[in-house]
């Protein structure tokens, strides 16, 4: 597996407008864009910082796995995104090694990224995210 570096910071935010003052207008960083991705049940707002990035996150639904985050642990950092060179295969090598995933195959993200989630019990409390992008 090729880690190519830290794709993104995933946030979770009761209100990507009242979290946009924030990362906007006080530490000055530029919006690329908001998306919803309707099978997540999320809206994202990219802010980039040098060649990673900052994901907002907000639940479009009471029932999606950004609002439950946020009932359980309040808002904050709720994922780190590694981008990868190849998932299917970074996927493959990691249930060998015993890792537990979240995801087996992996879905569509926002900015039609595949991704898929490494379970929080198999890495230490993180969540972490493996992303593909088309460059």
């Amino acid at each position: 597996m090729k880690v190519l570096k830290i794709d993104h910071i995933g946030i979770a935010v009761k209100s990507i407008e009242e979290a946009k003052n924030l990362y906007s207008g006080l530490l000055g960083l530029k919006h690329e864009g908001s998306e919803t991705v309707a099978e997540q049940k999320v809206t994202t707002a990219f802010f980039p910082v040098g060649d990673t990035e900052v994901e907002l996150l907000e639940s479009t639904s009471p029932d999606g796995p950004i609002a439950k985050y946020i009932e359980k642990k309040g808002e904050g950092i709720q994922h780190i995104a590694f981008r990868v060179e190849n998932i299917e295969e970074a996927l493959a090598e990691l249930k060998a090694k015993g890792v537990q995933l979240i995801d087996e195959k992996p879905r569509r993200g926002a900015g039609g990224a595949k991704i898929a989630f490494l379970h929080p019990k198999s890495t230490f409390g993180v969540l972490i995210e493996l992303c593909e992008k088309e460059e």
